[in-house]
């Protein structure tokens, strides 16, 4: 079979190739024999299948991690406890990774400098904390921390997403009957109301002229939307569009004091699980710069991370930063005058987690009526259009 590969060669220079071979584990061995540094082995096919097959998710590489935390934990070597995974996992792509970490880990590399050949699957944050672990020689107890850490994070995003569930099937359904009545209910009526020679109300006019407009034009709707889109995908790729869309989500009515919470959530929560597993505060708050998701806290923990440098404390960094509430910089200023700021992050983060859960309830209950008033008012304008004609040509004599 030929397998393709990822190594170092002995200058250190990274190489890509191809190599025959029985099955992975020769193809690593004759790898090694030639001075190479497997990096990744993986089987070509799988490697073209693995487009449109298995994929490794969130929850993928949270069990996994689960998993090695309980067989490290019981005195399993971590290649042994990387090879038990190999044998039982079915999903291809993730067999792939585990046997690239396992060939990496063999050939004499540390876990997290493995763990970094895989920026796809591993965040900085993951890295980090294994790369502290490494040095306390805690790596089972924090491969347990991280799991809970990711399934916290899963949890929260998961969350979300159902409560915009049904906004937003809403508004797509919304769009939906619009366009139906536009393209094919108002064309029918549209010969009826010339044949009868009615004087057509001004909303009946318009809604005819859009109707037309979609019908003999859709191409260059169908052009527009799909232009629009890609502009505005490449538009938020630049610095200023970056910068430009993560404000407007901040500043948006009911929605914005939602996406701050979540963001603090996720900014505390990391900074408190990497500073109460022994990372340097300056590295915890580069982190949690990254982590963000949003250009304006990244840049926000990035400004923080300098003070803490230049000799501040976090809180004082904190004080004078408009997106931070006053009552999180005091929680936070306690912490550190009791040296307990680890434990008072993990506090604040599920505070900030139930007010996310809270925050979510009030904007669902009061989004889902609001979407269901504006598609009645829309359905309801192009029902009245053509009523009204209807109903002059019912008051007609004869």
């Amino acid at each position: 079979m030929t397998y393709l590969y990822r190594a170092r060669d002995p200058l250190g220079k990274t190489i890509e190739g191809r190599i025959d071979a029985v099955d992975a584990d020769e193809a690593a061995q004759q790898l090694r024999h030639d001075g190479f540094a497997v990096l990744d082995v993986t089987d070509e096919e799988d490697d073209a299948a693995g487009l449109f097959g298995g994929r490794v998710s969130r929850r993928d590489i949270a069990n996994v991690t689960t998993q090695l935390a309980v067989m490290v934990d019981t005195g399993i070597t971590l290649s042994s406890a990387l090879q038990g995974l190999i044998s039982q996992e079915k999903n291809q792509k993730l067999k792939q990774l585990l046997l690239a970490l396992q060939t990496a880990v063999e050939g004499g590399s540390d876990f997290s400098s493995a763990l970094q050949e895989h920026p796809q699957y591993f965040d900085p944050t993951y890295i980090a904390l294994v790369r502290a672990s490494e040095a306390s020689g805690t790596l089972a107890e924090m491969l347990e921390r991280i799991a809970d850490y990711l399934r916290a994070r899963m949890e929260s995003r998961s969350k979300v997403r159902a409560a915009m569930t049904y906004p937003a099937v809403i508004a797509v359904l919304a769009t939906g009957v619009t366009i139906f009545l536009l393209t094919f209910i108002m064309p029918k009526f549209e010969p009826l109301f010339s044949r009868k020679g009615v004087d057509l109300p001004q909303m009946t006019v318009v809604m005819m002229a859009a109707s037309r407009a979609l019908v003999h034009y859709w191409y260059a709707w169908l052009i527009g939307a799909v232009g629009g889109i890609t502009g505005l995908i490449f538009w938020k790729r630049t610095e200023s569009g970056s910068r430009a869309w993560d404000h407007t989500i901040l500043s948006l009515p009911l929605l914005g004091p939602l996406f701050r919470k979540i963001i603090l959530s996720r900014s505390i929560s990391t900074l408190g699980t990497m500073i109460a597993s022994g990372v340097s505060a300056l590295d915890a708050l580069r982190l949690c710069g990254e982590s963000a998701g949003n250009r304006l806290y990244g840049e926000l923990w990035e400004g923080v991370r300098e003070r803490v440098m230049a000799g501040e404390q976090i809180n004082e960094a904190l004080a004078d930063q408009s997106l931070v509430p006053p009552t999180l910089v005091q929680m936070i200023a306690s912490g550190e005058q009791s040296g307990r700021l680890d434990e008072v992050l993990q506090k604040v983060s599920t505070f900030y987690d139930r007010e996310v859960e809270t925050s979510l309830k009030t904007a669902t209950s009061l989004i889902e009526p609001l979407m269901i008033c504006v598609m009645g008012v829309v359905v309801g304008t192009i029902g009245l259009s053509l009523l009204l004609p209807i109903f002059s040509l019912s008051r007609r004599p004869g």
